[in-house]
């Protein structure tokens, strides 16, 4: 008999891998064959997936508020459909028109199916006590593309796009949809003074404190998404300007990803001896350095491999900081509205970095981009020291009276 831990972790695994990979990391697969067969600039084929982050995240407030309406299982199912409907449409695009409309449709999708509910859905059944779920949940989620995108390719050879993206809707009907219906029948044993538990605050905060903790930890987000959301795509690029063959750049652009899970995996095996502040702090550090790195670096395949690992290992331990910060500050009964309210930075972030750091790197140079996304990276890193001292100071025992 599974336990209801393992069914939960298993159930939004593989949901949150077909969500991911068919929608988000989908374009890397059909790009350019849906540019080409729509007569359309392979720039505005991935434009879709501005239109995707920006919809996410002009939905996350009232995301938040309808998972507190309804619970998070209900809106995922939500977002089963949606997607599946955004797929369609997307599938049977003419033109710019239709496939905008498209992308729209699985904007609101993501916000219903994507991270936030999920996580969400994890802290209705754990409370508090969630942390080394969603971890696990989000190693498994970082295998979307891994997983997708071999599938998408020879479903593609098979039947075309539009036949790939049509098996991918039904994916989401028959797959996706039961399994996060199934959550409404899964409820995990806990105590009532656990359950009692997921009311209190972890730190004993004024309303002002928690308004500049909100505000710190979407600061950090914002800007560690504008500095890892950047790069990516331009890090094959970046990694031949500074000094490696295409061949090795490959290497290392495959070896990130690796880096990248293994860094929640050893996070999660860590996870009682720290904390998502010391997580952060760590994240972005790694990130900060990666590129100071590549500034100050000759450029040899050592110091290519050190900047890959420090920015695989950074992106994937500030990732899960950024998912676990709400709860190391706030209840767990109001970790969903939280999150999704922090949605609307991450996700609008998310939408500019990539025309953004791109643009500063083909107008002002290699070292100018490195030098504005170090920038990024170490201002997160001080919003997370700022929010390592609301947290030292609103700790419980610091406000204990002195022992006579």
């Amino acid at each position: 008999m599974l336990s209801p831990r393992l069914i939960l972790v298993v159930t939004l695994a593989l949901s949150q891998i077909i969500s991911w990979g068919t929608t988000f990391e989908m374009p890397a697969v059909f790009g350019r064959q849906i540019a080409a067969d729509l007569g359309m600039a392979n720039e505005t084929a991935f434009a879709g997936l501005t239109v995707m982050m920006l919809v996410m995240a002009a939905l996350g407030p009232s995301t938040g508020r309808l998972m507190a309406r309804i619970g998070a299982a209900r809106v995922l199912a939500l977002g089963s459909v949606t997607m599946a409907t955004g797929l369609g449409l997307l599938s049977v695009s003419h033109g710019v028109v239709t496939y905008g409309l498209a992308w729209l449709v699985l904007g609101a999708g993501g916000s219903f199916a994507l991270s936030v509910p999920a996580l969400a859905a994890v802290v209705e059944r754990e409370g508090r006590q969630a942390r080394r779920t969603i971890g696990i949940l989000m190693v498994f989620t970082g295998l979307s593309s891994a997983v997708c995108w071999p599938l998408l390719a020879l479903a593609g050879e098979e039947f075309g796009w539009r036949g790939a993206l049509q098996m991918a809707a039904l994916a989401h009907i028959l797959l996706c949809l039961p399994l996060h219906l199934s959550l409404l029948r899964l409820q995990i044993a806990r105590s009532a003074e656990d359950r009692a538990q997921d009311a209190v605050a972890p730190l004993v905060m004024s309303r002002r404190t928690g308004i500049l903790a909100f505000l710190l930890i979407a600061l950090a987000s914002a800007l560690a998404s504008l500095m890892t959301f950047g790069l990516s795509p331009q890090l094959l690029h970046i990694l031949e300007l500074s000094g490696a063959t295409p061949a090795l750049a490959l290497q290392l652009g495959a070896l990130r990803a690796v880096f990248g899970i293994a860094a929640r995996a050893v996070d999660l095996v860590a996870g009682k001896y720290t904390s998502p502040v010391a997580t952060g702090l760590a994240g972005t550090a790694m990130l900060t350095a990666s590129t100071v790195l590549l500034i100050f670096t000759s450029g040899t395949p050592a110091s290519l491999l050190l900047f890959t690992a420090l920015y695989g290992f950074g992106s994937g331990v500030t990732t899960l900081a950024r998912a676990l910060l709400p709860l190391a500050f706030f209840s767990a009964s109001r970790f969903a509205e939280q999150s999704a309210r922090l949605a609307l930075p991450q996700n609008l972030a998310n939408a500019i970095a990539p025309v953004l750091i791109t643009a500063v790197i083909d107008r002002a140079g290699i070292q100018t981009g490195l030098l504005v996304t170090t920038t990024l990276a170490a201002s997160a890193f001080l919003a997370i020291i700022g929010l390592a001292v609301i947290a030292r100071r609103s700790a419980p025992n610091s406000h204990a009276e002195p022992s006579p």
